[in-house]
């Protein structure tokens, strides 16, 4: 096997930079998604039923058409469409945002029915309004049920963030192909791209036990 480590030595700061880039994207993505999936995860559970229905179609669509598409749409035909020049970075945020909130509706929407109904019972009971019931009562007892969940969900997002350097966003995974093809050695950058991203996923995946953890204690 021909395979030599070595040579990337010089590259490896370069690549890593890429970490930052990724956890950027990834960071407002996810909280961009949250936001834009408790609003569909509460228009699904309301009595409007035109509510419901926009809701249930966003997640279909989203749900239902592959994430490279939706990249390629946003940031390629977008200046066809409404004439505004989105760059790399804009175009993956928006992407991924949009893309989370609608598997992330659906996460927020089944905590919240999984909420012993007793809660809001008691709650409607004292005479305390639907909305401010929701927000400081079910959506806190809810949160705390789907946490992993959202953890999983944040772990998804960091690993598809790979496909960004299809539209030339300067990730880990760009970054390593460009030391691919420098090199002319394919097999070294993927690897250490591959190792960078593994170590990324274990660490949110311990973050994510230990938030669990405090949790469970608080209760």
């Amino acid at each position: 096997m021909n395979l030599d480590f070595s040579q990337i030595v010089p590259s490896i700061p370069y690549i890593i930079k890429g970490i930052w880039v990724t956890l950027q994207i990834v960071s407002v993505s996810l909280i961009f998604g949250f936001i834009i999936g408790t609003i569909l995860s509460i228009m699904k559970i309301g009595k409007f039923a035109p509510l419901r229905w926009i809701a249930d179609a966003y997640t279909s669509v989203f749900r239902g058409t592959p994430l490279i598409l939706q990249l390629f749409l946003i940031y390629f035909a977008t200046p066809q469409v409404i004439g505004y020049d989105i760059s790399a970075f804009q175009a993956a945020v928006l992407t991924f945002g949009l893309n989370s909130a609608a598997y992330v509706s659906e996460i927020i929407r089944a905590g919240i029915q999984a909420v012993d109904k007793g809660q809001k019972e008691a709650a409607q009971a004292l005479g305390v309004p639907y909305t401010p019931m929701l927000l400081n009562i079910i959506l806190p007892q809810a949160i705390k049920n789907i946490l992993p969940a959202l953890v999983n969900e944040f772990i998804t997002l960091t690993k598809e963030s790979a496909i960004i350097s299809t539209i030339g966003v300067l990730d880990i995974m760009r970054r390593a192909q460009i030391v691919q093809a420098n090199l002319y050695r394919p097999f070294e950058p993927l690897i250490f791209a591959a190792l960078i991203y593994y170590i990324m996923v274990m660490a949110l995946t311990l973050l994510g036990r230990l938030l669990e953890r405090r949790l469970s204690r608080s209760d």
